[in-house]
């Protein structure tokens, strides 16, 4: 038992020796024991022990220090450090002590001056150069125990090492929010370098997470229960005096992502669906969103349906929603770590939410003229769908009916250009806006409005100048006013003025005789010098004049004949038969040249139609023929001198009919027809001959050939005994000119050739005054039928033979004998 306690406690009741070891005492404590004998019959008496015995270990010196090793060697200093004996001897440590000796010296001397209970402790006051050894004990209460071994001889110097880093982590670490990381390695170097821990270029503080352990050799920053503000770049920078070393780490903390940004908008809301959007996470917990799952609820229950977990856009159409049923949007965004909290939309209602678009503002009219106006409104409300289309409507005020100004579609513009108004007439217009819904309500119709040009006065003529002038007259020429004033240029005036006369008199007395930008200012005095100045005229009235820059000195003024021929007067000019032939040319010259046209040195054709103006002239032959082609010349002439052009004129037409048409090799069933090229081609190659043929009998022609090149042809397939007529024409790319036609018929039979000599003449009768012939047919009738027998008789001894008859037959009976 305790001695402070009564009660006893049991130890063992099987203990068969003479001793026994109690275990499971309180050092420090005294305690009472006592032991009594049992056999069969039962326990004996008790035997106390006389006092109390106090429980603690046998005490001794402590064992030697362990691990005396040197930190650090300066010129003056050593510091040495050593860990605690392995066995303290039964009781604390009071103090170590720590001994050196110079080397070549027997003793050891204390180092320590006073009770030190540190491991580490730096030997100052050394002499630079010297060499020592070390050793240190422990002391408890018995007394100081064994020395430790001695250190290696060691020489007070100044050690220098540039920085070393060892780092136990990579370039990247992932972390899991919540779990704690270290990021942890070795260094050294001399003199001790200085360690420093850096997040994204901030000095790392510690706090109740983090924690920055630095040892001679090691270093180590840990951070507990980490958060995602913990990711970042974290450097540690190793330096002392002969240098610096630095280790990076780019740390991340994920976690699941925050919830996505609300609020839930409705994009589009329908009776049986609705399309929703919303914005990404603020934060996506270090990895990228990888899907949204989106859900929906019946506002009235508590249950949550899936609607997709598959979508990586922030919109969704949400499907199969019952009409009039007020629904619930969830949306929970997804990365590789967990799911985020959701964002939970207000209840929308399932309905066509859309309607028509408003009526827009009464529209406004500007920029009015006789025929056209420009109505001008603004958007009105869209009815929730975009407008697609806007409807401009106009009526005469006094009318009733209302009629589209176009069919075209009118957007997105909010003005509109009316046209086809009558002039003078009276309109008001009105707008209204189409969406996919249908067409709104129309405007309230804008001021009425006469449709009439706005009329000011006009701007001045442009850059008036003289351009011409002879000894009674100044020719002038100037551009259209910039603006007209919206009025119709009636015309100009021309005013002139004697230099040192103050009065400016006027050339033309109204503008109408004026209508061009061109006049011509007569009934001036030869030598004298004249200012001059022009308006423009419209029925708002007249503009500010436009004064021609210098004075100018009325003379004539003498110019050789200039020639700026138009392109109709190129070298060649080809015109097809049945146009117009037209040749032009821009002449100069002071006095005006006389114009003389001519063919080939002969007077151009009556039809010819010759135009001479103030600055050109022109020939125009309507309805060309081929005889219009040839080489015409332009002469023109004044007292300065004269100057020609000539072109040639080519009048494409159909060629003329082909020359010499002959017929030979007649046969019964074809002939050879050949001709002779025309004299006139029309200006352009004969592309081919038309070859025709026809039956004396009929009045028919059929064409045998059409596109033969040559100037002959084999024409086949007559008919034996039939006449015929052949004709020819010549093609070109104009057309076909006139036929040559055979002049008499050929008839269509083989050549024919003399019969042979009758056979075997002889008499059968003979009288005083006759004989009786027969004989026999010859062999070859010479291609025809015969048609008879040519009978002559000869007196015995002349020299001529006498035609007596021609008989059919193959007997004769010649008489008068």
């Amino acid at each position: 038992r305790e001695s402070d306690h009564r009660a006893w406690t049991p130890v063992s009741y099987t203990v068969t020796r003479q001793n026994a070891t109690v275990q499971g005492l309180t050092e420090g404590k005294a305690y009472f024991f006592r032991i009594s004998a049992e056999n069969i019959i039962g326990m004996g008496p008790f035997t106390e022990t006389t006092k109390e015995i106090v429980i603690r270990d046998p005490i001794t010196v402590p064992d030697r220090p362990e691990d005396l090793e040197v930190k650090s060697v300066t010129k003056n200093s050593v510091t040495l450090t050593w860990n605690p004996p392995k066995y303290n001897g039964g009781s604390d440590i009071t103090m170590y002590v720590l001994e050196s000796r110079l080397i070549g010296k027997e003793k050891f001397h204390k180092v320590t001056k006073e009770k030190m209970l540190d491991r580490k402790y730096t030997v100052e006051g050394l002499k630079e150069g010297d060499t020592y050894e070390y050793r240190v004990s422990a002391c408890n209460i018995v007394g100081q125990g064994k020395p430790s071994f001695c250190t290696k001889p060691i020489t007070c110097k100044d050690e220098i090492a540039p920085p070393t880093l060892d780092l136990d982590f990579r370039d990247k670490l992932i972390v899991r929010v919540g779990e704690a990381f270290s990021l942890t390695g070795r260094y050294s170097g001399k003199p001790a370098p200085k360690v420093t821990w850096l997040k994204d270029d901030t000095v790392v503080k510690e706090d109740d997470r983090t924690k920055i352990k630095t040892t001679p050799t090691t270093l180590c920053l840990g951070i507990l229960k980490s958060v995602r503000e913990d990711s970042g770049k974290y450097c540690v920078t190793v330096e002392n005096s002969t240098g610096s070393r630095k280790g990076f780490c780019q740390v991340t903390v994920v976690d699941r992502p925050s919830p996505p940004v609300g609020p839930v908008i409705f994009d589009e809301v329908h009776k049986d669906h609705m399309v929703v959007s919303w914005k990404p996470p603020l934060d996506d917990g270090g990895s990228e969103i990888t899907n949204y799952i989106i859900e929906k609820k019946d506002a009235h229950r508590d249950l949550w349906m899936p609607v997709t977990s598959a979508t990586v856009k922030t919109t969704c159409k949400i499907p199969k929603l019952l009409e009039g049923r007020e629904y619930q949007i969830r949306i929970y965004a997804e990365n590789l770590y967990g799911i985020s909290d959701p964002l939970i939309s207000d209840e929308m209602k399932a309905k066509d939410r859309f309607r028509v678009p408003d009526a827009p503002e009464q529209p406004i009219i500007k920029d009015v003229t006789k025929d056209s106006a420009v109505v001008v409104w603004n958007k009105p409300y869209d009815g929730g769908k975009p407008i697609t289309n806007y409807i401009v409507e106009k009526k005469e005020t006094m009318a009733t009916r209302w009629v589209r100004v176009t069919k075209d579609p009118i957007f997105p513009s909010t003005q509109f250009k009316v046209p086809d108004l009558l002039e003078g007439c009276q309109y008001e217009f009105r707008v209204s806006a189409e969406n996919e819904i249908g067409v709104g309500d129309p405007s309230p119709p804008s001021k009425p409005i006469f449709a009439r040009d706005p009329i000011a006065k006009p701007s001045p003529p442009v850059n008036p100048e003289a351009v011409d002038k002879t000894k009674n007259s100044v020719d002038l020429c100037w551009q259209p006013p910039r603006h007209d004033g919206n009025g119709k240029i009636i015309g100009y005036l021309v005013e002139y003025q004697r230099v040192g006369d103050e009065e400016w008199k006027k050339a033309n007395l109204t503008a109408d005789s004026c209508p061009e930008t061109k006049y011509k200012v007569t009934g001036l005095t030869e030598g004298l010098t004249y200012k001059f100045r022009v308006k423009a005229v419209n029925a708002a009235g007249e503009s500010e004049p436009a004064y021609v820059p210098d004075p100018v000195e009325v003379k004539d003024r003498l110019e050789p004949p200039e020639l700026i021929l138009d392109a109709n007067m190129a070298r060649e000019q080809h015109v097809k038969a049945g146009d117009t032939l037209r040749l032009s040319a821009v002449i100069k010259g002071v006095p005006f040249p006389k114009v003389s046209w001519k063919k080939e040195d002969h007077e151009v054709s009556p039809k010819a139609d010759i135009e001479v103006t103030g600055v050109g002239s022109k020939l125009e032959i309507r309805n060309t023929v081929h005889e219009d082609g040839g080489i015409y010349s332009l002469t023109v002439e004044n007292p300065a001198g004269s100057k020609t052009v000539s072109v040639k004129v080519v009048v494409l037409d159909k060629p003329g009919p082909p020359r010499n048409l002959q017929v030979s090799e007649v046969r019964s069933d074809s002939c050879y027809l050949t001709w002779m090229e025309p004299e006139d081609d029309g200006g352009s190659v004969i592309t081919n001959y038309v070859v025709e043929r026809k039956d004396v009998a009929s009045a028919q022609w059929v064409a045998i050939s059409s596109s033969s090149k040559k100037r002959s042809h084999m024409a086949k397939y007559l008919m034996e005994g039939t006449q015929y007529l052949f004709r020819v024409a010549a093609e070109n790319q104009y057309g076909r000119g006139p036929y040559v036609e055979t002049i008499k018929p050929i008839k269509a039979i083989d050549p024919l050739h003399p019969p042979g000599p009758p056979k075997n003449l002889h008499h059968v009768d003979v009288d005083k005054t006759e004989v009786s012939l027969v004989w026999n047919r010859p062999d070859r009738d010479g291609g025809a039928e015969i048609t008879g027998y040519l009978v002559e008789y000869q007196e015995d001894g002349a020299d001529e033979w006498i035609k007596f008859q021609t008989v059919p037959m193959l007997d004769c009976v010649v008489t008068g004998l």
